[in-house]
């Protein structure tokens, strides 16, 4: 990395948002690079910062750090990666947003009719789970559609 380049750590936490802690934790989980000054201070690549960007809107989205990690190294390591680079990236964010897009709009539309229906009675209600009959399916709002129920790994 060139000298003109290296960003410190406190540069990248003002330019990013992301604090010191985080920084450390993307870098242990290898989803950013940095060097060693002689002193042990670690020093950062410019384009860190488009890699934060993204994996804060990867993030956003609900990707995992194990898919925000794959997705990453399709990306140049040594260099700023460029519109071709992240468009074939985000090409494949699009069905996954549509999908949870259809997955927000069925649970909305499911809490809205039944709270629009004023009926109160959570032995008829499709909605709730009386003797907690779905226990047996597993851990978590097993209701709610798949792509709500993706792990929640988030730092």
């Amino acid at each position: 990395m060139d000298a003109s380049d290296a960003m410190t750590l406190g540069e990248v936490v003002r330019r990013s948002g992301f604090s010191a802690s985080a920084l450390r934790f993307y870098e242990r989980e290898g989803l950013l690079s940095t060097t060693r000054t002689s002193g042990g201070q670690r020093r950062y690549p410019r384009h860190a910062l488009r890699r934060l960007a993204f994996i804060r809107a990867a993030r956003n989205v609900g990707l995992s750090l194990d898919e925000i990690r794959e997705s990453l190294q399709r990306l140049p390591a040594e260099r700023t990666p460029t519109k071709a680079d992240w468009t074939a990236i985000s090409r494949a964010w699009r069905s996954r947003l549509d999908e949870q897009i259809e997955a927000l709009e069925r649970l909305r539309d499911g809490l809205d009719t039944c709270i629009g229906c004023g009926c109160l009675s959570l032995r008829r209600c499709h909605m709730s789970n009386p003797d907690d009959h779905v226990a047996v399916f597993g851990p978590g709002a097993v209701a709610l559609p798949p792509a709500l129920r993706r792990r929640a790994d988030r730092h």
